[in-house]
């Protein structure tokens, strides 16, 4: 199901626990495997529960709690855009307006390319840097503005 590389990354994150607490490893497994698979079918949740040694059930309510989990294929480039307060004061609102502008697309969807997917966030934590936008969980792009945006998606492209 997984990679021996991936599932060697999942042992060494569960090794951070105490021996009987591996399932306190879910988050960093589902991460794991959603790096390999893109996204986190529900036989990849069946899988890391098995790993786990824990309820199905609870690895899809894991999954299904937090943003960062792709429950369906995206586009190559997941565009997370915070809106909440913070964000929306600092103009995100703009921010999603020029997005989807831009992109053709709404939230919750994906570019004809199968490039980009627009998604909005929950507060990402870095309120003093408002207004935000994620690129695929893992890079932060900071004190956004439209010209940001422009030179961001083209850098994408390339």
């Amino acid at each position: 199901m997984l990679s021996a590389e991936s599932l060697k990354k999942i042992d060494r994150e569960i090794l951070k626990y105490p021996v009987d607490q591996k399932r306190s490893a879910v988050m960093s497994a589902l991460a794991i495997a959603q790096d390999e698979k893109g996204w986190l079918a529900t036989e990849t949740m069946d899988f890391i529960a098995g790993y786990l040694g824990m309820p199905a059930i609870a690895v899809y309510e894991v999954a299904t709690f937090y943003d960062m989990y792709n429950l369906q294929p995206l586009g190559k480039y997941k565009l997370t855009v915070c809106t909440n307060l913070p964000c929306a004061l600092s103009g995100s609102n703009e921010i999603v307006a020029h997005l989807k502008e831009k992109l053709g697309i709404g939230f919750n969807e994906t570019t004809k390319d199968g490039l980009f997917t627009l998604k909005e966030g929950e507060c990402m934590g870095a309120c003093g840097d408002a207004p935000v936008l994620l690129v695929n969980n893992k890079r932060m792009c900071s004190f956004m503005n439209g010209d940001q945006i422009d030179q961001l998606i083209e850098e994408l492209k390339r």
